[in-house]
């Protein structure tokens, strides 16, 4: 990994190519991001960068965090998130942009989907409905059968039942960056991003591209 950011999701929009094509894009409002801890080889053991995201008021922050960052008189963040870089060139104290990524990059975006609650196994898992004809009783939607009776007369793990949906980590791989808008921070990627408007996503360069 050579570059990461914290964002922001703003929301979905277009934006029409030189051919006139329309390219569906996500706008994430990216950085600034201030780097909070810089980590050695020779202190811990390994390269990285711990970026902050996001303005909280002294009263949203707990004590030992707030001495995490008094220790280098910082601004207090939101959102702490440790990057291993390989070439973590960067200094506690300076900030990164939007401008990190460019025009063409291929990238990871991480972050929290959407919460669904307890959904059934249809909506959950696509699986198929009972008939609508007469004689299929109140069970036109219930999951049916769930294996052999007396032999093993128990349900294997892994069994694709009801239950709670959404509301975890996702991470959508090889997204292009469409377009950076530096000024304002935000960057244009093309495709959908997990998460609702709002929700804190995290950028880095593609693992597989």
């Amino acid at each position: 990994m050579k570059k990461g950011l914290i964002g922001k999701k703003i929301g979905m929009t277009q934006i029409f190519s030189e051919a006139g094509k329309v390219i569906p894009v996500t706008v994430v409002e990216a950085g600034p991001c201030v780097v909070v801890q810089a980590k050695t080889d020779e202190n811990d053991g390994y390269t990285a960068l711990q970026l902050g995201y996001g303005d909280i008021s002294p009263k949203g922050v707990n004590k030992p965090r707030q001495g995490h960052f008094k220790k280098n008189d910082l601004p207090f963040k939101r959102c702490l998130r440790e990057f291993k870089l390989e070439n973590a060139e960067h200094n506690v104290g300076d900030i990164l942009k939007a401008d990190v990524f460019a025009e063409g990059d291929v990238i990871d975006v991480c972050g929290i989907s959407k919460g669904k609650g307890f959904q059934g196994s249809i909506k959950r898992h696509g699986n198929s409905r009972g008939r609508e004809s007469h004689g299929g009783g109140p069970t036109h939607r219930h999951a049916g059968s769930m294996g052999a009776n007396s032999s093993p007369s128990r349900i294997f793990k892994g069994k694709k039942l009801p239950g709670h949906m959404g509301a975890e980590r996702v991470t959508v791989q090889n997204l292009t960056v469409v377009k950076v808008d530096a000024e304002n921070n935000l960057i244009a990627i093309r495709g959908a991003i997990p998460g609702p408007k709002g929700g804190v996503v995290y950028i880095t360069d593609a693992v597989k591209a």
